[in-house]
């Protein structure tokens, strides 16, 4: 097969490989320029921080992981650290050292990084300047676990932009490295095209970790996919909302550059950072979970700015809310719909757009785009079955099976489980655990995770239409449906609310307002008034809600009547 990989080291350029069968990389050809200057900008942060696209920064480092720290082939190199543009870098300077990234979550406390570590058998540990307290704690519970400096990481430091010294936590700081390391660097080409390229965390706990394991084949099939689907055009200018860490930044980090484009970084966010990036940078792209859109239909007039043109946004991570999704296209973004799981590298579906649809009232196109779609161009295939028969449900919009994916941007595996490697991929297909059904156009639409689905009184209640209806409320900023325990129905629904500013709106309130709109059986019995619990990529905790409401016990007793 051909394969066109972008070239951090020639700016402009792409490097082609040839696999043979086999799967061995032949000797690289070149193919023709691209139209990217090595001057243009690459990466901006604030107003202090500026790289360019010499890419000169990438090869010191991956050069300084080789020499001074004797990284080899295959090798793990940990990240702790926020959307900055070493960050960024360091998604090509590990590869290019031969290496595999791994990226932890910034939200992560010690105990968590220090499994991770270790889990991981990292070999060098970069940590931004912010978060040196967790890594140091981190680096500290390991050394007391596992005698013997051998296993512990080596310690380097990305400073932060305001210049704060790094001397006092770690020997090596991230700076000092480009500047010291050695002038020329062979960059060491995957010898295989299935060799792993980047480790990512996702659910677990520090006693049984999952590290899903990405391969050069998956992750640059599902850039090229990426950006089809996301209608990444030449020379954009993209807005890091999505955090790096979280399945590479939906491979973003390449498919910018493939695209010859300029990053935006971005620490934290506010609904008014975002509108003033936006206008200061002229951002053509951006990404974030239904939250982040949230965040910017909610904002107050004082913190929006005029967008310079047409803003295209990727959301996924949760179903959007129709209401969410019609505001953002009053507001000028384009929206568009992916899902996927870290273990298909990130997006693997699109709601892709149908002409006819332009006519359709503002409402009825919010609803269509709120479905999950098709698999884009580099999934192989995308399907709704019966977990037990693998038989795929009717197309009807109504029988209802589980997510269901194959391909070459499936995972490889988790790393060192191959038990839960095995039962993720029965029968050929990945497991997501996601129940959806598929409507006779062909598109999937997901009812709710498998464990969320409510069973009342024999009824299976999706949360997701619940909380869609709730959404609609004028009054509701954020909401969440998790199941309650009922002596009599054996579960009901229980709405976790979060009001907008200056709004007010009552339990007997919110309760009519979905009696209205859905079957009574599906309405929510309890509603509670409080912020949401959520990810550091915006998702809703609801394992946290589940646990509120199972410690709120039963809202009928056996033996009391009660109609719904």
């Amino acid at each position: 097969m051909v394969i066109l990989i972008p070239s951090p080291i020639s700016p402009g350029r792409a490097r082609l490989l040839l696999y043979p069968r086999h799967g061995h990389a032949a000797r690289p050809r070149r193919s023709p320029p691209c139209h990217r200057r090595p001057s243009s900008p690459a990466c901006l942060e604030g107003v202090r921080r500026r790289r360019c696209w010499t890419w000169t920064p990438a090869r010191c480092v991956a050069a300084a992981l080789a020499a001074r720290f004797g990284v080899a082939r295959g090798d793990v190199v940990a990240v702790l650290s926020p959307n900055v543009p070493a960050m960024y870098e360091l998604h090509f300077a590990v590869p290019m050292a031969g290496a595999v990234l791994c990226t932890f979550n910034t939200r992560h406390d010690a105990p968590m990084v220090s499994a991770l570590l270790k889990h991981s058998g990292a070999k060098v540990f970069l940590v931004e300047s912010s978060l040196l307290d967790v890594g140091r704690a981190a680096l500290k519970r390991l050394a007391d676990s596992e005698p013997g400096a051998a296993s512990i990481p080596v310690l380097v430091t990305i400073s932060d932009d305001a210049g704060q010294d790094s001397g006092r936590a770690a020997d090596y700081d991230y700076e000092g490295l480009i500047k010291s390391a050695p002038s020329e660097f062979d960059i060491r080409w995957p010898a295989d095209e299935l060799d792993p390229i980047t480790l990512n965390y996702t659910s677990g706990t520090t006693s049984r970790p999952k590290g899903v394991v990405y391969n050069h084949r998956g992750a640059y099939l599902n850039t090229i996919g990426t950006v089809l689907a996301y209608d990444i055009t030449p020379i954009p200018t993209y807005l890091w909302t999505v955090p790096m860490f979280h399945c590479n930044g939906w491979h973003l980090p390449w498919g910018v550059a493939m695209q010859g484009g300029t990053n935006v970084c971005l620490r934290h966010f506010t609904a008014a950072l975002i509108f003033d990036s936006i206008a200061r940078h002229g951002v053509t792209h951006m990404g974030g979970a239904p939250t982040v859109l949230n965040m910017i239909v909610n904002a107050p007039a004082a913190d929006r700015r005029p967008l310079p043109g047409t803003v295209r946004v990727m959301t996924g991570g949760a179903p959007p809310p129709p209401r969410v999704l019609a505001e953002m296209e009053e507001l000028g973004f384009a929206v568009y719909h992916i899902y996927g799981l870290t273990e298909t590298y990130g997006p693997a579906t699109v709601c892709a757009w149908m002409p006819e649809w332009d006519a359709l009232p503002a409402e009825e196109r919010a609803r269509l785009k709120a479905r999950q779609g098709f698999q884009h161009v580099a999934m192989e295939e995308v399907d709704v079955k019966d977990p037990t028969t693998l038989e795929s449900v009717p197309r009807d919009g109504e029988a209802v099976g589980e997510v269901m994916f194959r391909g070459n941007t499936v995972m490889s595996g988790y790393y060192k489980d191959i038990t839960a490697t095995k039962e993720s991929m029965a029968g050929g297909w990945l497991h997501t655990g996601d129940l959806a059904v598929r409507h006779r156009d062909g598109y999937i639409q997901l009812k709710d995770r498998a464990k969320d689905i409510i069973i009342s009184g024999g009824e299976n209640i999706s949360s997701i239409e619940v909380e869609s209806v709730i959404f609609s409320h004028p009054a509701v900023l954020e909401a969440a449906v998790v199941a309650r325990p009922d002596d009599h129905w054996g579960e009901t629904p229980c709405a976790f609310v979060k009001l907008k500013d200056g709004t007010i709106a009552t339990e007997a309130e919110i309760i009519g307002f979905c009696r209205e709109r859905l079957p009574h059986f599906m309405a929510p019995k309890t509603v509670v008034f409080e912020d949401l619990p959520k990810t550091s990529t915006g998702k809703t905790q609801k394992f946290v809600l589940r646990e509120k409401a199972r410690a709120m016990g039963s809202l009928t007793k056996i033996g009391n009547s009660s109609k719904l």
